[in-house]
């Protein structure tokens, strides 16, 4: 006779359920350090698709905090100027909060564009500080980035799922 073992009311590790979501943004954040040889930018930014994508897929997750020390580990990661991705990613999660709060419901659809407007916005905003800080350099540059970034979202918020269908057995 089979043994099945309940997995109502199982202890999990604070790791497991609060960390894995963390780190997912993180190691996406670590992306740009991969070897690489590009003249304009070309990868996603992974970690602010991951952020997104679990923001979007369980609100409650996190506060709005968490933003800024996430944000921080990404500047540091991709050589943004530090405090660029705190702020952007900060806002970007403050208007999903808000824009959330009016919508009485979501669908993948209105995920996806709400997920487009803010990658546009992290992109040329940190364009923009980039230009700020630098000088020169078009901004038009970023256009291809944000293509593949908003193309890629919904793999992004697929693999997301996954994790969290591992997270919280």
């Amino acid at each position: 006779m089979p043994r099945y073992r309940s997995t109502i009311a199982q202890d999990r590790s604070r790791l497991r359920t609060q960390g894995t979501p963390i780190i997912s943004v993180m190691l996406g954040s670590a992306a740009p350090i991969m070897p690489m040889i590009a003249v304009t930018p070309a990868l996603p930014p992974f970690g602010l698709l991951f952020l997104l994508a679990w923001r979007l897929l369980r609100p409650e997750l996190w506060p709005l905090w968490i933003a800024a020390p996430l944000g921080l580990f990404d500047d540091i990661m991709s050589g943004q100027p530090i405090g660029s991705s705190m702020f952007l990613w900060t806002v970007t999660l403050i208007g999903i909060e808000i824009a959330s709060s009016r919508l009485l419901w979501r669908d993948y659809w209105q995920d996806w564009l709400i997920a487009a407007a803010a990658i546009i916005f992290c992109l040329f905003g940190g364009a923009y500080f980039v230009h700020l800080s630098a000088g020169g350099g078009s901004m038009l540059v970023v256009l291809p980035q944000m293509a593949w970034s908003i193309l890629l979202f919904p793999a992004v918020v697929r693999l997301c799922a996954l994790i969290d269908r591992w997270r919280l057995p």
